[in-house]
């Protein structure tokens, strides 16, 4: 148990199948049906050209994705996942002074602190289903430089409502603070459309959205991330602070294969939807205290060492007291295949029979 909390303490992100190897993983919520076919087949044939280095402007997925989203080439920025972007915008424009909404991704943080910026945290309440309340808006200053948001939210599942995101960017346009929101799970999301700010992308530079292919198209071991922005100067400055031939040409190809995956996306959340609300019937059927989701993971509570005790059941879930804002008792699971989620809920059943 010792060399478990010591595990657990070094620990930022779900996933670590390398420590618990054979265990049915629910801390990473990706896609649960996997990648396409023709995206695994589209990366597969791309090693053949690992001879060559990959194009360091990615101009085929470039050209792709703008035409995809309806936004300009030069409003696009290509990272090694996500969470590279975040440390190259660190890295590139040095802020001072920073705001996070908690909980919230560890790596916001740690980007933020490797350049050396104060970081000021804003605290959602369990008691509200931790939504971003009017308070928020107190916590940008004019001293602030960034704002680091997440909607749909992880590690709770909720979107932001689009209101107050208008209100917030607002807001961030009138103190000239860049808005940094991570719109990774949008795509899981019934409404997405309506929920992200990519229009805005087109009117104000103040405004920096990170999305990735890691989640909806399960390509978290290829990596590959994408910023949206319209200031085309702090692009610029980005891609400076990048390395390059940062995205591997099966990355690149990989991506080109998921963008004609429409019809594959609409499946998923279909199928996410209907096994979101099957589990969250199962977790109020044996009181177990869970967070509305809208995505494909569930935040929920126990005063059982559910993480300790799934282990032993070879079952990985996601310990979530190490994000700031939560506590012990705090536990993520992804929404998988109905045998897969069939086998947790009858493994919580043992643990945590119904009272």
């Amino acid at each position: 148990m010792e060399k478990e909390k010591e595990l657990m303490s070094h620990m930022l992100h779900g996933g670590d199948i390398y420590t618990y190897q054979g265990a049915l993983d629910f801390s990473v919520n990706i896609n649960p049906l996997g990648p396409a076919e023709e995206v695994v087949s589209a990366a597969k044939s791309a090693v053949d050209e690992m001879e060559r280095y990959p194009d360091p402007g990615c101009r085929a997925l470039r050209a792709k994705l703008s035409k995809k989203l309806q936004v300009p080439e030069d409003f696009l920025i290509f990272g090694n996942g996500a969470a590279e972007l975040m440390f190259t915008l660190t890295l590139a424009e040095r802020p001072r002074k920073a705001v996070i909404a908690a909980p919230a991704f560890a790596e916001y943080e740690r980007a933020l602190l490797a350049a050396d910026c104060e970081v000021q945290y804003y605290y959602r309440r369990e008691e509200t289903g931790f939504i971003l309340e009017e308070d928020f808006l107190d916590m940008l200053r004019n001293d602030v430089d960034m704002v680091f948001l997440c909607s749909p939210d992880n590690p709770v599942g909720n979107a932001i409502e689009s209101r107050m995101l208008r209100r917030i960017l607002g807001c961030c346009e009138e103190k000239n603070i860049l808005l940094v929101l991570d719109e990774c799970f949008i795509d899981f999301m019934e409404g997405g459309r309506e929920a992200t700010l990519l229009e805005e992308t087109k009117r104000t530079g103040n405004l920096l959205l990170l999305r990735a292919f890691t989640k909806i198209h399960a390509l978290p071991g290829l990596r590959l991330g994408f910023g949206i922005c319209g200031d085309k100067e702090l692009l610029a400055r980005m891609s400076a602070a990048t390395q390059p031939w940062n995205i591997s040409i099966p990355a690149q190809a990989a991506g080109l294969a998921a963008l004609r995956g429409e019809e594959r996306i609409k499946k998923t959340r279909e199928y996410v939807a209907k096994e979101r609300t099957w589990l969250q019937e199962r977790l109020q059927e044996l009181g177990i205290t869970y967070f509305p989701s809208q995505v494909n993971y569930l935040l929920f509570k126990s005063e059982q060492n559910l993480f300790g005790e799934l282990l032993k059941k070879n079952i990985l879930i996601r310990d979530c007291q190490n994000y700031e804002g939560l506590e012990k008792g705090f536990y993520r699971i992804a929404v998988r295949k109905r045998k897969e989620n069939e086998e947790l809920v009858e493994a919580l059943r043992q643990i945590s029979p119904v009272r």
